[in-house]
């Protein structure tokens, strides 16, 4: 079926209005009516070039909220009118030591991402920038129906990249917590953390988001200009997440960590990062992470469902994607765009 949608037709070009072939909806499908779609930095990489070739035109949207419309014969978890999600991936090989143990975005054959990745059968997978997406059942997400559909859309990338570590490294009751940046991901951890009943800091540039934090669910907000921060944070941490998409002194945060104590980038830097060997002094882990599995995606929405968390979203028509652009750029939205897919139609 065609449909419409937004693509970059090529790297560092405007997106512009196209339309696309989605495949018959098969035995295992789901045909999802796209009612939002989040906009992540991950995105503005992609059609920029900055990781690599893409295989041009690419539609872009791995944080998609819509509705069931058509589901597969051999389909028993979703049904016709459903509220469901779809995030990052949307195939593995489901046979590898990954994919068995629940963690398909580490598929040792090749997880199949939402957009520019080639699909099984060897086209390339368009993203959620569009009015309709056909999924793999195993791959599409109940959304709580409590929650907003388009503050539920990010929880798709910025939730579960943010849920991930917080849950594997025991963030909770008794645990100290410190998210490094307040923007897209930023925010969700702080939400998330929250929730979870850690004791929560802000480790951002300057104040000027102090107040947002505070309301998010901070305990604590710290200037990072400030070099006082440093000294006086010292060892205080169990748990830092650092979210920033920049380049960072990693030495200077690793400081901030107890005995034990663990950094998880899950902003994708640039380039290497410079690691003093002091490290080894005190038991500290410097590790990244990224997305989590089906099974902990699921997890995180219900999650959110529970305690009623969304992102903070800027709700924005098709057409003014290059401007959304241009201001995750420049920093400039609180905390998350996301695209009305009704403007596409």
């Amino acid at each position: 079926m065609r449909v419409n949608a937004y693509a970059a037709p090529a790297a560092g070009q405007p997106l512009a209005p196209t339309t696309i072939e989605r495949r018959e909806v098969g035995p295992n499908d789901v045909l999802i009516a796209i009612e939002y779609a989040g906009i992540c930095h991950s995105d503005i990489h992609t059609v920029n070039g900055d990781w690599g070739p893409q295989p041009f035109p690419v539609v872009p949207g791995h944080e998609i909220v819509g509705t069931v419309t058509e589901v597969g014969a051999d389909v028993t978890t979703h049904r016709v009118g459903d509220r469901v999600g779809v995030g990052c991936m949307v195939n593995s090989c489901g046979q590898c030591p990954p994919c068995r143990g629940g963690d398909e975005q580490f598929c040792v054959n090749g997880t199949v991402f939402t957009y520019a990745s080639e699909d099984r059968d060897g086209t390339n997978t368009q993203g959620g920038y569009s009015t309709h997406v056909v999924v793999d059942a195993d791959f599409v997400l109940s959304v709580p129906e409590n929650l907003d559909a388009a503050a539920a859309a990010p929880l798709l990338c910025a939730g579960i990249t943010t849920y991930n570590p917080l849950r594997c490294w025991g963030a909770g009751p008794g645990k100290k917590v410190a998210v490094v940046g307040l923007g897209g991901l930023g925010h969700m951890a702080v939400k998330i953390a929250h929730a979870m009943g850690a004791e929560v800091t802000v480790l951002s540039q300057s104040l000027k988001k102090q107040e947002d934090g505070l309301r998010l669910g901070a305990d604590h907000y710290y200037a990072t200009s400030d070099p006082d921060t440093f000294s006086e944070l010292a060892g205080r941490f169990d748990l830092i997440i650092n979210t920033v998409s920049a380049d960072i002194d990693v030495n200077a945060y690793l400081g901030l960590l107890t005995l034990d104590g663990a950094m998880v980038s899950v902003g994708a830097a640039p380039g290497p990062l410079a690691v003093n060997g002091f490290l080894l002094g005190a038991r500290r882990i410097l590790t990244g992470s990224m997305i989590g599995g089906i099974a902990l995606t699921q997890e995180m929405l219900d999650f959110c469902g529970e305690h009623n968390i969304g992102a903070d979203v800027e709700i924005i028509s098709a057409d003014q994607v290059n401007e959304a652009y241009e201001r995750v750029l420049a920093s400039d939205v609180r905390y998350r765009f996301v695209i009305d897919a009704s403007t596409l139609a």
